[in-house]
């Protein structure tokens, strides 16, 4: 069976909305740190960002809960 574990660099992206927040505060709340500061752009009318996340831990990286979806 496969390890299905978050790696331990992420970024993870979406646009500017309350459900990107939540994921990365989750990845907080999993014990990975901030890895520098956001990126910002706007597309279409739309603003979309980006947050870079790394785990420092030596323990090995959280296991993804096998409904999670395959987001970054």
């Amino acid at each position: 069976m496969a390890d299905h574990r978050y790696p331990r660099y992420r970024i993870l992206t979406g646009p500017d909305d309350d459900r990107f927040c939540e994921r990365v505060s989750e990845a907080l709340a999993l014990g990975y740190e901030l890895h520098g500061g956001p990126a910002i752009t706007a597309a279409g009318g739309a603003v979309y960002v980006a947050q870079a996340v790394l785990w420092t831990n030596h323990a090995p990286t959280p296991a993804r809960p096998v409904t999670a979806d395959i987001e970054s």
